[in-house]
């Protein structure tokens, strides 16, 4: 089974421009993901998918690779849809790995990957559970719920499940989504048939045309912690957390 890791990197973001271009803790963020990307050897080919010359040459300083896909990519997954359809690339696994989520490491890709190879589900990713109350009205933090066989029932920039009666934080679950996919090669081809949806543009989140669009996604739990790059303040958290942990 052939595994390809592709890193969308795209320079215009709208709630934190040119982040990918950031330095962190003396290097560049995009370095943090190569490196980890490089040394977990999980990977048969890893590569960038961006859409601009100023990211092109942060990446050769480091010796990386990477693909130029179009402007027009509405979210990262349409960078990967349009790799393959360009058959630049072929991989019977496609991990996308965001170009803002620089803290995931070797046994948070482990559990990601751990039941691809019974093809079950279309789609893989993972799930923490929130220890911060101010976690769960963050609209920037993803909320995720799935059933008992960790199966996607629906993501959220609010609250979900909404508790009716109100609820106590130290009994009630909230689960974080965290932003990494695995996609078999045929739910690329699907989604690559699947247009943007209601859903999907109302809260800004790529996943729900996955579900919208019939696909299965399977979410696994993990116990680690780790953050993605949205907004300018995330960058000095970030900073801070490399120092910390170092």
């Amino acid at each position: 089974m052939k595994i390809v890791c592709v890193i969308p990197a795209r320079l215009a973001s709208s709630r934190f421009p040119r982040k990918i271009l950031s330095m962190l803790g003396g290097k560049p963020m995009l370095q943090w993901i190569w490196e980890r990307a490089v040394t977990s050897k999980i990977f048969d080919e890893i590569f960038f998918a961006i859409d601009d010359v100023d990211t092109a040459r942060l990446i050769d300083s480091f010796k990386g690779r990477y693909y130029v896909t179009s402007t027009k990519c509405l979210s990262g997954t349409d960078r990967l849809v349009e790799l393959q359809k360009r058959k630049v690339v072929r991989g019977d696994i496609w991990v996308n790995w965001q170009g803002d989520e620089p803290f995931i490491h070797l046994e948070m890709l482990k559990e990601l990957l751990q039941t691809v190879e019974k093809k079950i589900f279309d789609v893989y990713s993972l799930k923490k559970r929130i220890c911060s109350k101010d976690m769960i009205k963050d609209p920037n933090i993803v909320k995720v719920v799935t059933n008992k066989k960790g199966k996607a029932l629906y993501f959220s920039r609010t609250p979900i499940p909404y508790y009716r009666d109100g609820y106590s934080f130290e009994k009630t679950i909230y689960y974080k989504h965290i932003g990494i996919y695995a996609f078999t090669q045929q739910a690329l081809a699907k989604i690559a048939l699947l247009p943007p949806t209601p859903l999907e543009l109302a809260e800004e989140l790529e996943q729900l045309r996955f579900l919208e669009g019939g696909l299965t996604l399977q979410i696994h739990d993990t116990e680690h912690e780790t953050m993605g790059i949205d907004l300018p303040e995330d960058l000095v958290k970030a900073t801070k957390w490399i120092h910390c942990s170092a």
